[in-house]
């Protein structure tokens, strides 16, 4: 992990994060139906997307492998696990497809500009509020 002051709170954010996919990916698909707004592909990008910045913005670039192996696996889990229920979920190779391409822009922007985040919102937050 970066030399984050708050560690422990970018920790905590980081599994209610992945709590937050996760339950959202397997809540009963009835409760679901209308949750979506758009296009389901499209929301699958953006939740990974959002959580590989999340973990680039508080890991070092040495760690960006394992970042994104870890949310293929997590996406993959998830949709074996989907699979294997009753309650109207399946699991779908297209949603993995769509995770694993949230995955790569969201490294393309770290690599890009936003890796290590964390750090410089951290010396905002000590520049505007002293210490």
């Amino acid at each position: 992990m970066l030399p984050l002051r708050f560690a422990r709170l970018w920790l905590i954010g980081s599994a209610l994060l992945v709590l937050g996919v996760l339950s959202g990916s397997l809540v009963p698909g009835y409760y679901v139906e209308g949750a979506m707004v758009g296009n389901d592909k499209v929301t699958h990008a953006l939740a990974y997307a959002g959580l590989t910045l999340w973990f680039t913005g508080i890991f070092p670039r040495r760690r960006y492998g394992w970042i994104v192996l870890a949310l293929f696996l997590l996406g993959a889990t998830i949709e074996i696990l989907q699979g294997s229920m009753s309650y109207g979920r399946q699991g779908d190779g297209a949603d993995l497809l769509a995770n694993s391409s949230g995955v790569f822009v969201g490294l393309l922007l770290a690599l890009a500009w936003c890796g290590g985040w964390a750090l410089r919102f951290e010396a905002r937050l000590q520049q505007r509020f002293g210490s």
